[in-house]
């Protein structure tokens, strides 16, 4: 009688660490608490909007990751290692770009590069090259020679991009990055979120621009008075708060009892009708807008447009919060 060897159990891969982790995290200044038991996980890879007003415990949350606010409660960890126990670990895998620059008039970009680089402890050899490649990447090469003092705000957010850059960190923490900004000045940052997103850095950015956030962001999280309130995509929240989608579209030759048959569609608040087109009220919580477009074309309408609105993030966070700072 022959007897098969036991098939060994392949064991499944160890997760790797999130980029930030956070748990019950508590911020006090004396008798006032900024931040109140926030917890929150982000991946590797993804690019996590914080919103809220003023006083709502961005900053100081951001300030716990960047190792520069020691005393909190909970726990914090970028990339697996400890705020508190491994401050010095921590800042070489993160990049912080606070909400304000700093004073250095007496430098020009490339020397304030070179100040950074050998802060950075990077070596002599590789200093030239790396600065060179920031430069490129921020697009700050024709401002290498220029004083730091002359810039515009757009061009100093720009420069404090590249700096924290020099040590090719894996997590960069922005704190209210177009803050100020001119709208050319806030699409250029945008852009070069963007292609950071695609060298695959994980990114934590504060804001009060909603906007800015819901074309960039793969998650937000909406904070008030200390609390987290929502957490999620932007879809999700909208799900969760049962906020409707307008849903522009455009139909030849309508049949007369087709404004009927389309508003008893389940998942269709209402249809407005207008001159050149209707205006659907969708409920994304019980129909998505690609199963409006297949309900649509089911009841023989033939669109010659169908064109949802972007998500209206101002809208969300007016529902979420009340309007409260602290």
């Amino acid at each position: 009688m022959s007897m098969t060897e036991p098939t060994m159990m392949a064991m499944p891969p160890k997760p790797k660490p999130l980029a930030i982790c956070i748990r019950d995290l508590r911020v006090n200044y004396g008798k006032f608490e900024a931040v109140k038991g926030i917890s929150l996980d982000i991946p590797h890879g993804e690019v996590f909007g914080f919103i809220g007003p003023n006083g709502a415990g961005k900053s100081s949350t951001f300030r716990v990751l960047a190792t520069l606010q020691p005393k909190f409660r909970g726990m914090a960890l970028v990339c697996g290692l400890d705020v508190l126990s491994q401050p010095q670990q921590v800042r070489h895998v993160m990049g912080f770009v606070p909400d304000f620059f700093g004073v250095y008039e007496d430098l020009t970009s490339l020397e304030y590069l070179h100040f950074f680089a050998a802060a950075y402890k990077l070596p002599i050899s590789k200093r030239k090259g790396t600065i060179d490649d920031v430069l490129t990447l921020t697009d700050m090469t024709h401002k290498a020679d220029s004083p730091v003092d002359s810039l515009s705000r757009g061009m100093k957010q720009r420069l404090a991009l590249a700096r924290v850059l020099l040590h090719d960190p894996q997590v960069l923490l922005l704190d209210e990055p177009s803050s100020g900004l001119d709208p050319r000045a806030r699409i250029e940052m945008r852009e070069l979120l963007k292609a950071l997103r695609e060298m695959g850095k994980t990114i934590l950015i504060s804001s009060h621009i909603l906007q800015e956030l819901s074309l960039l962001c793969t998650r937000i999280g909406i904070i008030e008075l200390g609390h987290i309130v929502a957490e999620g995509s932007l879809h999700e929240i909208y799900r969760k708060l049962q906020l409707m989608r307008m849903v522009h579209i455009r139909i030849e030759n309508p049949a007369d009892d087709l404004l009927d048959r389309v508003q008893k569609i389940p998942g269709i608040g209402s249809v407005e009708t207008q001159v050149d087109r209707w205006v659907i009220r969708l409920h994304e919580d019980l129909m998505s807008v690609a199963d409006l477009h297949q309900a649509l074309v089911d009841q023989k309408a033939r669109l010659t447009m169908f064109q949802p609105e972007a998500m209206d993030m101002e809208t969300a966070f007016m529902k979420l919060t009340e309007g409260k700072t602290a």
